[in-house]
């Protein structure tokens, strides 16, 4: 990893706010300590942004991505994407790019704008969301896990996006070792924790209530604690998830696992909706991405906040 390249920031999709946010994400450069990155995209797409919705932001395309750190102060560096290329094309090729030069340490790692799976997917190709496609390119399928981050917490749910009737089934006491063992070394490594503590929910209210409510608890999820017990990683639970979260009991952790996305998610928005950010563990690079959508609703209103893009941009430099 080259901790002084710069980063790359993806262009996200058309229909959504991606341009917007990286465009003010330039614009407090200098009050919000943003490091140097480039935006792989379509130059002329946040040419005509900037312009509709009144942001003094000049564009300035590069050649090598070792122009970015010279251009950055005066104009927002912008790798240019394939000519004619557009729409979900436009935005899988960012994507690739923005892997392939984090791979090759051209880039200190990748910071991804919001994508809308759907219209990716009807574009015929096999999309579910940026982290196992990312994890994909860089050959590690299977293998990346999804870490929410912020100030007052970090939760990482162990199945994403799958129905929640499928749940249990996708469960294993292999999987959450390997997330926990992932999460462990994570906080150690990336984060600096030298003895960190990683919580586990139960999947079931109440965590099962000793079976009563379900044994996924019994079967799975206190194996896989007790195994990580016995590596070396401080692992605890199951806990019921529902008492996990208040002030008090954020002090006694550094992360949550989670079993199932919005287990994670409802909790970890509530406290950070504008500030968190998605940080992806288990890949050879670094990728970071705000914590939200493409917000399509607000498009070229000019009321879309950058918060969580700086916050990722920030982390993508702190984890390189």
């Amino acid at each position: 990893m080259n901790a002084s390249a710069p980063l790359c920031l993806t262009m996200g999709s058309p229909e959504g706010i991606g341009a917007e946010i990286t465009l003010k994400s330039w614009l407090a450069r200098k009050h919000s300590d943003v490091p140097v990155f480039f935006s792989l995209d379509v130059p002329e797409r946040l040419r005509k942004e900037a312009k509709q919705l009144g942001l003094p932001v000049p564009i300035e395309e590069i050649a090598t991505l070792s122009q970015a750190g010279e251009v950055f102060e005066r104009a927002l560096p912008v790798l240019p994407l394939s000519a004619g290329k557009s729409g979900a094309r436009a935005v899988l090729e960012s994507i690739e790019g923005a892997v392939s030069f984090a791979l090759k340490g051209e880039a200190a790692g990748l910071v991804t704008n919001p994508v809308n799976k759907a219209n990716i997917s009807q574009a015929g190709v096999e999309f579910y969301g940026h982290t196992g496609y990312i994890a994909e390119l860089c050959k590690t399928a299977g293998k990346a896990v999804m870490m929410l981050s912020c100030e007052a917490l970090r939760v990482v749910p162990a199945s994403v996006h799958i129905p929640l009737r499928e749940v249990s089934t996708f469960l294993s006491q292999e999987w959450l070792e390997y997330v926990g063992r992932t999460v462990d070394t994570h906080l150690r490594e990336r984060i600096g924790i030298s003895d960190p503590v990683v919580m586990f929910t139960g999947l079931n209210p109440h965590a099962g209530e000793e079976g009563v409510l379900g044994n996924e608890e019994i079967k799975i999820i206190k194996p896989a604690v007790e195994s990580l017990r016995l590596d070396g990683v401080d692992a605890r639970g199951p806990f019921a998830a529902d008492s996990l979260f208040h002030v008090e009991a954020r002090k006694t952790y550094d992360a949550v696992v989670c079993m199932y996305h919005d287990q994670a998610l409802i909790p970890f928005k509530s406290l950070a909706f504008y500030e968190g950010v998605n940080v992806t563990l288990g890949l050879p690079i670094v990728r970071v991405s705000p914590d939200h959508g493409t917000a399509e609703g607000i498009k070229g209103k000019g009321i879309a906040r950058p918060d969580s893009l700086l916050a990722a941009l920030r982390t993508a430099v702190s984890l390189r």
